[in-house]
């Protein structure tokens, strides 16, 4: 039965602009992971040089993310996301450089290649503080009875965006060429900012008389996640399941040499899964899920391997983007249970942690699975590397849920 209930919580003006700032920010984020693995790939033709852009954010990310949980527990949540904003726009605007003056300046194409993997490094500080800031933000502007309909709706706006800047990226990229693209990447970034500049500050939940000791502090974000059966589970199904199923990284490869459609179709390929995503999650915003969440989500992760596999397997443009669709599809009820999971069973001093614990699932899953389907496609070629990839996804997810009882059993 359709329901407009969820709806109500966007006449919050806060969350509408802290909604809106995110939309900004991720198209210029997605726009520029598209800009990225095309531009590289146009350098190198190596798939395993689209594999190591990931590899270059997730170090430092995973590498900073425990101390972010902390920093972000423990002080003013609005300047921090203003900082991580411009502090993005600052970095990215180094990419200017050969993007404009690369021909000139005689950089060949692998030092342009080391050089975007040197921003990229420094981004990933950035993304270990930013990535837990938003979604720890959250339960602080709706009351805890919308909690579950604004989760839908933030990974909506995340999901529309995500759309919206591969494809855009895409068409961009063929439109105006690659370093007007990151003009508009940046000017994005600066949009979203003044969204940000609206929000109420957001002091720590807890009043510390002195400073907090960080390993004890990072430790109880830990200890919490580990006593916390269902938000391990879902996030270990995550991590495996993306990581081995990470398709969407050779794309560039099977839209420029398999399936031979390039930048635009590329563009739209590389928005397939977000597409599918997006689609689902207004569906949830009007359908919520009222039962049997953890079972659900087992299923789609299965799924979203089987897809995967679909996708290797097919010559034809259309049916490719239509297996990317449907994953996306199946990892959107993800995205929305996992999230709601997380949300629900954290209490607000622990939220900054527990979010910067999640954002190293998320990374590892996405970056790292990056890095992983570079070297397996070096290793076994790029088709048979995503077959099997998708072959230890479904895997994954029938193993954790032989072995997850609370995880399988979790209803909210």
């Amino acid at each position: 039965m359709i329901s407009f209930e969820p709806l109500k919580v966007l006449k919050n003006q806060e969350y509408r602009n802290l909604l809106s700032g995110r939309f900004f920010l991720i198209i210029a984020f997605r726009m520029l992971a598209t800009l990225l693995g095309w531009w590289v790939y146009q350098l190198t033709k190596d798939p395993l040089s689209i594999g190591l852009i990931g590899l270059s954010e997730v170090i430092p990310a995973v590498g900073s993310a425990l101390y972010a949980g902390h920093v972000i527990d423990n002080n003013e949540k609005k300047k921090m996301l203003l900082m991580c904003n411009y502090a993005y726009v600052f970095l990215i605007s180094f990419l200017l450089i050969p993007a404009f003056l690369g021909h000139r300046l005689h950089f060949s194409g692998h030092e342009i290649t080391y050089f975007i993997y040197g921003i990229i490094f420094f981004t990933g500080i950035c993304r270990a503080f930013l990535g837990p800031l938003i979604p720890s933000m959250i339960p602080k502007i709706v009351k805890m009875e919308n909690l579950p309909y604004a989760v839908t709706m933030n990974q909506a706006t995340f999901l529309t965006a995500s759309v919206s800047g591969h494809a855009i990226g895409g068409f961009l990229i063929a439109l105006i060429s690659i370093k007007y693209t990151l003009v508009v990447i940046i000017c994005s970034m600066i949009i979203a900012s003044f969204f940000f500049w609206s929000l109420n500050k957001q002091f720590p939940v807890v009043k510390h008389d002195e400073k907090p000791e960080v390993w004890k502090s990072i430790t109880e974000g830990l200890s919490f996640i580990v006593r916390t059966k269902e938000i391990l589970g879902a996030q270990m199904l995550d991590m495996f399941a993306v990581l081995f199923g990470g398709a969407v990284a050779m794309i560039p490869v099977f839209a420029s040499d398999i399936l031979k459609v390039g930048s635009e179709g590329f563009g739209l390929l590389n928005a397939a899964s977000d597409i599918g995503s997006m689609c689902i999650i207004i569906f949830l915003s009007l359908v919520p899920l009222k039962k049997n969440q953890g079972k659900i989500l087992l299923c789609v992760a299965a799924g979203f391997g089987l897809c995967i596999i679909g996708f290797d397997l097919s010559k034809l443009y259309w049916l490719s983007f239509g297996f990317l669709m449907l994953s996306g599809m199946l990892d959107g009820i993800s995205v929305v249970i996992r999230g709601t999971i997380v949300q629900l069973k954290t209490p607000d001093e622990l939220r900054g942690r527990v979010m910067s614990v999640n954002s190293i699932f998320i990374m590892s899953s996405n970056e790292l699975g990056q890095f992983e389907s570079g070297v397996m496609a070096k290793i076994f070629g790029v088709a048979r590397s995503v077959v099997i990839g998708g072959a230890l996804t479904l895997g994954t997810a029938i193993f954790i849920g032989s072995t997850s009882p609370k995880l399988r059993k979790m209803e909210f």
